[in-house]
Parts: structure tokens; sequence; C-alpha cells
């Protein structure tokens, strides 16, 4: 339960402190991947998430323990009724993070047992140029 933990944690560090500063292309690219990475969430895929997430992501935990973390974490909300991106932003770098491109992306989501909430995904762009999840957090 430990690790879980600090998975969510890490999220939440890296949601903190944003600079503001759009790059519309990468910033597109990075809401593209988050998007498709929270329609395997919606669907309570934890397998796939984790698939598709950074690697650092997935050293900091399991496939089962992701999966059993997501599930934990989104059952209470509901179904998702709908979500609208609130904010994204480029960073270079972050707290405890390696140097990559990142895009901080917030959403309002409304779900079935939660009115308002706000969902942070932080895609970041890999050495190959792709852009992988590499911190989820649900409030």
């Amino acid at each position: 339960m430990k690790r879980i933990s600090s998975v969510f944690a890490l999220a939440v560090v890296l949601a903190s402190p944003m600079v503001h500063g759009q790059q519309p292309d990468a910033a597109g690219s990075a809401v593209d991947a988050a998007n498709q990475w929270l329609v395997l969430a919606d669907a309570n895929d934890g397998a796939a998430t984790w698939d598709r997430a950074a690697p650092s992501f997935q050293a900091a935990i399991s496939k089962a323990n992701w999966s059993a973390a997501l599930k934990q974490a989104r059952e209470p909300f509901g179904m998702v009724k709908s979500r609208k991106i609130a904010s994204s932003e480029v960073k270079h770098s972050l707290p405890g993070a390696p140097e990559r491109e990142y895009v901080l992306i917030q959403y309002d989501t409304q779900f079935e047992h939660q009115a308002h909430a706000v969902e942070t995904v932080v895609p970041m762009r890999d050495q190959a140029g792709n852009w992988k999840v590499s911190g989820y957090f649900v409030k």
C-alpha cells in the first residue's frame, strides 16, 4: 500500500508548481496521448494504462499494484459523465523527475458520484519522441 501512495504522491508533486507557457504542438500531442490513456482508465483497464505509461511510471509500481490502485482510486467516483481540459502547461523539468519535456494537463471532470473533480495527467516525451503518461492524480 505504501508503494501505491508514493505513485499518487509523485503525481501530486508533478502537478504542484506550474510555470505558464504553452507550446501548441507539444501540448496538442501530449493531450492526445493523455486522452487516449484516460479512455483506458475510464474502462478500468489498469494493465493497459500501465503498458502505455512512461518507463519511470512503470519502474515506480508493478502492473498488478497499479491496476489495484487505479481501481481503488476511481471506483468511488463512478462513471465519467463529462471531462474538459481546464489547463495544459509545458514544462522542461519537474522536481524529482528526469529532464524531459512534460505537459501538465488538468481536467475538470464530472463523475457519476462526484459532481466536480480535478484529474491531473502528466505525459512526458520519451527519447523516441513519443508521449507517455508519467503521472496521474484525481481529487
